[in-house]
């Protein structure tokens, strides 16, 4: 399957801070593609991911789910009517991050940025997929998925430090 991962930077410090933020998102994306359940058989399909600021994602989230703040990352899939319409590659959706929320959250512990947006990038790739967290079983289901992609990327199990000591 191809995978065109098409990137934009309306923030530019997501450049500055991260030169590869691009490369990142797109590797992130095709190992999410790659290690996940297809709900389609497209040889060709097409994601998103735009690297926004929180004034952004602020602005997504209250118009799109009534929540007045920003957030790390919003997923939009395309939906069955737009893939339908479709000539070329199937379009997936759009996944779109906040710089601010994404940096303070990788500081405050202590990841990588590059790594804690590969995170953030593959959990909103599973989104498009149907992947959901809403419940106990899903969100198992669903981190499951992104510590094993994310591990064939070389990076640690984002959920290891939510689990008990010796767990």
């Amino acid at each position: 399957m191809k995978v065109d991962v098409d990137i934009g930077v309306p923030c530019a410090i997501w450049c500055e801070a991260l030169p590869a933020a691009a490369a990142v998102c797109t590797g992130a994306v095709r190992a999410a593609l790659s290690g996940a359940d297809r709900p389609d058989d497209a040889e060709e399909v097409e994601v998103s991911v735009v690297l926004a600021d929180d004034a952004f994602l602020r602005r997504l989230n209250h118009d799109y789910r009534g929540r007045d703040e920003a957030t790390n990352v919003l997923s939009f899939p395309a939906g069955d009517d737009a893939v339908a319409a479709l000539t070329g590659p199937s379009l997936l959706g759009d996944i779109v991050l906040a710089y601010e929320t994404v940096s303070g959250e990788a500081a405050a512990r202590g990841l990588a940025l590059g790594d804690h947006l590969s995170h953030l990038v593959v959990h909103g790739a599973l989104h498009l997929l149907g992947y959901d967290h809403e419940s106990t079983a899903e969100a198992t289901t669903m981190e499951g998925l992104e510590t094993r992609v994310l591990a064939g990327l070389g990076i640690a199990d984002p959920y290891r430090a939510r689990q008990a000591p010796g767990a």
